[in-house]
């Protein structure tokens, strides 16, 4: 390798220019969010500016903790217990009634609505807001699980209830734990997130098995690509994957739910209108 590059082949120059670059805007967005949330070990020896810099970890934050988890854990149980089968919805909250997406889900919710479903999302705006929207329109049962974050998301206004959450895998149990199956509406790191999580409970058989409909062939091409490849690379079965579906129109989503649940589930359904 020349002195003047670097070890990917391009000028050492560059190279590091793109490293500041990429260094300053990282710094600059947590810059914008405010303090780390890092804790420090009890032991160590930043102590003077222990609770200017982060919080400490002691006994007592860790119980306190605990009981907040706790409490979560508890309202959201009291709240969705009863809630008879159900469909999560995930997708984006950064795409708006003005993107194709939103009114696409919308009519998804109104399929699951119509079908017998309640519809559970994360109770907030974009994806979130248009299953919900389809749902209520269609007089059926709308749910959402919201989460509070620095930004003060609010609940969209299309949720029959509603139940606030802290943290991120509290929330995450209740979209879950309630439904016999998903649907991925177009997303980013959070729906990803949501969907490898419930793929892995499914595929260890920790719950399900319930399908997980990706929405939008063409949005999801790439990750079908990629797990094609973890099959091809012996790293996933293709046999493992056959909860995973592909629907491009709300009714092809909703059929294969409907399709894929065993018949006791099918027959706790009461589709609106008596459908």
């Amino acid at each position: 390798m020349r002195k003047s590059e670097s070890s990917s082949g391009e000028p050492s120059s560059v190279g590091e220019g793109r490293h500041k670059a990429w260094e300053l805007a990282w710094q600059q967005y947590w810059g914008d969010g405010g303090a780390s949330t890092y804790e420090l070990p009890p032991a160590s020896l930043v102590r003077h500016e222990r609770d200017f810099l982060v919080h400490a970890r002691t006994p007592e934050h860790e119980e306190a903790r605990l009981e907040h988890i706790v409490e979560e854990f508890v309202r959201g149980f009291s709240a969705l217990y009863d809630v008879g089968p159900a469909v999560t919805v995930f997708g984006s909250a950064r795409l708006r009634e003005d993107h194709p997406s939103y009114q696409q889900c919308v009519e998804v919710g109104r399929e699951l609505a119509n079908a017998g479903f309640a519809v559970i999302t994360g109770g907030g705006p974009g994806m979130m807001e248009a299953a919900n929207r389809g749902a209520r329109e269609a007089k059926g049962v709308s749910i959402g699980c919201n989460i509070l974050l620095p930004q003060e998301q609010e609940p969209n206004p299309y949720l029959d209830k509603v139940v606030n959450f802290h943290y991120f895998f509290v929330r995450k149990v209740m979209l879950v734990k309630y439904s016999c199956a998903f649907v991925m509406m177009p997303g980013g790191f959070g729906t990803l997130d949501e969907m490898f999580e419930t793929a892995t409970l499914i595929q260890t058989r920790k719950m399900g098995p319930f399908p997980i409909i990706c929405y939008g062939t063409e949005f999801w091409q790439d990750l079908r690509k990629l797990m094609n490849h973890l099959v091809g690379a012996g790293t996933l079965g293709e046999d493992e994957l056959g909860f995973l579906q592909f629907a491009d129109s709300p009714k092809e989503a909703v059929d294969l739910i409907v399709d894929a649940l065993p018949e006791p589930v099918r027959a706790c359904l009461r589709p609106i209108g008596g459908q």
